[in-house]
């Protein structure tokens, strides 16, 4: 007879869950595995809400198994950790993203992309090594293989730091690879939600112009003065897009609504890219004329492996790199995934777990 989530492993551990589809959360009582030789034991204080919580909890995608505890922007302090662990030792402060386990024998894992190993295994909605499920980080605790946990700059700030694990290195990602990097060119960011107002930060951090794209005129404000944009281009206005058209080097495409591609595409120069990692839950059309007509390219990018994750992390430190975050208590998580479905947040949840969790009754 399988046990039950509180009963199957041996350390007791609190979150809150969805049971259905219906993507309510509510308190959950589960487990953590015992610290192995090769782990890392983690005081979780604050995990980010990221848009793929959102359709995880509502089954979206069609592969939820409930319950579901979600989140993988995971910041927390280390209680313990096992006899071959040399990089952590208890107090340090450090995080853990997207995936807690791939196979590491790959060709893929050999280079430094677990992300793009046919074996990851989630942090959340994942089935662990042991065959056990995996729960994520809105929760008090987790137990992580150390190679799948990164160090966090000590100068930057927990709480609004959480969401680089995600959306930071999500980002960080296609423009390193991509070449989105050199400096004095000109990266257009399409859409300016938790992905968007990230990449803005980053662009100028490595000295491009930065343009912001979106349909709503209302954002060019906080746009340019807050995020530091150059410029702004509403999409919805055909007389700025045609203003803007074959201006740009690159275009970083975070939208996860579905969208129309050849505005942006007729905004890229003779040999521009559009990376998209934004995820649309319905396919997207694209005509091929404006591709073939200015030898451009469009490609798709996952979140980056650890090796990178840690680079992006450190990146941020040198640059003083966070998420815009509105904080919020556990009780308060369901209307927040209520307004993150209507873009109602600048520019990332994150929530305060250990204050969340210092008052709750278990």
């Amino acid at each position: 007879m399988a046990k039950s989530p509180e009963d199957e492993h041996p350390h007791k551990a609190f979150g809150w869950a969805a049971r259905d589809s219906s993507g309510l959360l509510s308190p959950f009582h589960f487990s953590r595995r015992e610290n192995g030789d090769d782990d890392v034991s983690i005081k979780i204080l604050y995990c980010g809400v990221c848009h793929s919580d959102l359709h995880m909890l509502k089954n979206d995608w069609g592969a939820t198994d409930y319950p579901i505890v979600p989140g993988h922007e995971i910041v927390g302090v280390v209680t313990s950790v096992g006899k071959h662990v040399e990089k952590f030792k208890a107090g340090d402060e450090v995080g853990v993203g997207v995936i807690v386990g791939s196979c590491r024998n790959c060709e893929n894992c050999k280079q430094d992309l677990e992300s793009y190993c046919p074996k990851m295994e989630y942090t959340y909605n994942s089935p662990a090594i042991d065959g056990s499920k995996n729960y994520g980080g809105y929760s008090d605790k987790i137990v992580v293989d150390q190679h799948f946990v990164v160090q966090f700059p000590k100068n930057l700030a927990l709480d609004a730091g959480a969401p680089l694990l995600c959306a930071g290195i999500t980002v960080y990602s296609p423009m390193k690879y991509f070449g989105m990097t050199e400096p004095g060119k000109h990266l257009g960011v399409a859409g300016l939600g938790g992905l968007g107002h990230v990449a803005v930060k980053f662009g100028k951090a490595f000295g491009l112009k930065v343009t912001v794209i979106s349909t709503s005129p209302r954002k060019k404000e906080e746009a340019i003065d807050r995020l530091g944009a150059d410029a702004f281009v509403v999409s919805s206005d055909p007389d700025q897009l045609k203003a803007a058209m074959g201006t740009m080097d690159y275009i970083l495409d975070t939208i996860s609504a579905v969208h129309a591609l050849d505005p942006l595409i007729s905004l890229l120069n003779l040999n521009g890219k559009l990376v998209a990692v934004g995820l649309p839950n319905k396919p997207v059309e694209l005509s091929l004329g404006f591709l073939v007509s200015g030898r451009r390219l469009i490609a798709g990018s996952n979140f980056g492996g650890l090796k990178e994750t840690q680079e992006m992390l450190d990146f941020c430190g040198k640059h003083n790199i966070t998420a815009d975050i509105e904080l919020i208590k556990m009780d308060a998580i369901n209307s927040a995934i209520e307004r993150l479905g209507k873009a109602d947040v600048k520019y990332r949840f994150v929530i305060d777990i250990e204050n969340s969790f210092k008052s709750t009754v278990q």
